[in-house]
């Protein structure tokens, strides 16, 4: 079992920056690609941003590219979230996910984190 545990979401005006982390543990932490998901009222969870186990492959949606940047550190069990230039519409709850490969559908994801709340005003 590998458990997964966000922290780092909270209340930012828009144009600022939150840097969301997710510690691992349990089971090994090796081969397993990492992701961010979010979700907002109302909507789907989607996929923000996803990194392969080495950190050499990563995915960004479109709506967060140049803007968020996803990152790991395997020696720690750590994987990151740098958010800039935050927008309203970014406000949702981030979900840490891990899965044997790099996935784009959430229902490939074995492991979930429990969510932090990000909220953008305006």
């Amino acid at each position: 079992q590998v458990q997964l545990v966000e922290s780092g979401g909270g209340l930012v005006q828009a144009g600022g920056s939150l840097r969301l982390s997710c510690e691992v543990s349990g089971r090994t932490f090796r081969g397993y690609a990492m992701a961010w998901f979010r979700q907002a009222p109302g909507k789907e969870r989607e996929l923000v941003a996803a990194i392969s186990w080495s950190g050499g492959s990563t995915y960004y949606a479109d709506s967060v590219k140049g803007r968020f940047t996803i990152s790991r550190d395997n020696a720690k069990n750590m994987v990151y979230l740098q958010m800039n230039s935050l927008k309203p519409e970014d406000t949702a709850v981030y979900y840490c996910a891990a899965a044997s490969k790099m996935e784009y559908d959430a229902t490939h994801y074995d492991f979930w984190g429990q969510g932090t709340q990000v909220t953008v005003s305006s």
